[in-house]
């Protein structure tokens, strides 16, 4: 499940990771991409899994206080998890850390309630284009590594990916806010592995259970 902002939904990167999935292990019969939504940016790739639950404008405050996600899961459950969020908290209504850092701890538990075994890959967001803005951004994601090391667990692993670092707030956004396809390639590229790390993990952990079960 891609799940995020207008990031996630309005983007590219999703059509792109699907394409660069399909000459490995983990491609469409292996990997389904999940979600109540099938926006985005005019990515000219009619087979893609468009699947995703990325809502603009949407912020991670609003989705954990309104209990969004719970519902989201519901009906889309998922085994691997993919969340790039804050830049809405921080751009629209200039939220504390502290409070953004305090909603990824209402959704993570939303998470592990839906699925205790579910993967998560959590970015350090990417930069904006206008405002000034990147400060408090750099602020968020300095902090999201300490925070993700004290909820990761064995069954429930947490990786954090830089989508911040090498990516540029002017030559990567097509609007100052959403990456052009130069910058939706700079972020498929640092999904991809921690992704296709995720779904190796996943695929143990359910032949693991599916052994214990037969063995029981």
């Amino acid at each position: 499940m891609p799940f995020g902002d207008s990031i996630t939904e309005i983007i590219c990167w999703r059509a792109k990771l699907w394409e660069k999935l399909q000459t490995t292990e983990w491609n469409s019969s292996a990997v389904d991409f999940v979600g109540s939504g099938k926006n985005e940016n005019n990515c000219k790739d009619s087979k893609y899994d468009r699947d995703n639950e990325g809502h603009s404008g949407y912020l991670a405050i609003d989705i954990a206080n309104k209990k969004q996600l719970v519902g989201w899961l519901q009906k889309n459950p998922t085994d691997v998890i993919t969340m790039h969020l804050g830049t809405n908290d921080i751009v629209q209504q200039n939220k504390a850390v502290k409070d953004i850092l305090a909603a990824f701890d209402t959704l993570l538990g939303v998470m592990r309630a839906s699925n205790p075994r579910m993967k998560i890959v959590v970015a350090q967001i990417i930069p904006m284009g206008m405002g000034n803005y990147n400060t408090k951004i750099q602020d968020l994601n300095k902090q999201i590594p300490t925070w993700a090391a004290g909820h990761n667990t064995t069954e429930s692993p947490i990786w954090v990916v830089d989508q911040y670092t090498g990516f540029s707030g002017s030559s990567d956004l097509r609007d100052g806010v959403h990456p052009n396809d130069g910058g939706d390639t700079k972020m498929v590229n640092i999904w991809y592995p921690a992704l296709v790390n995720a779904f190796a993990v996943a695929k143990a952990d359910k032949l693991k259970t599916r052994e214990l079960e037969f063995a029981a």
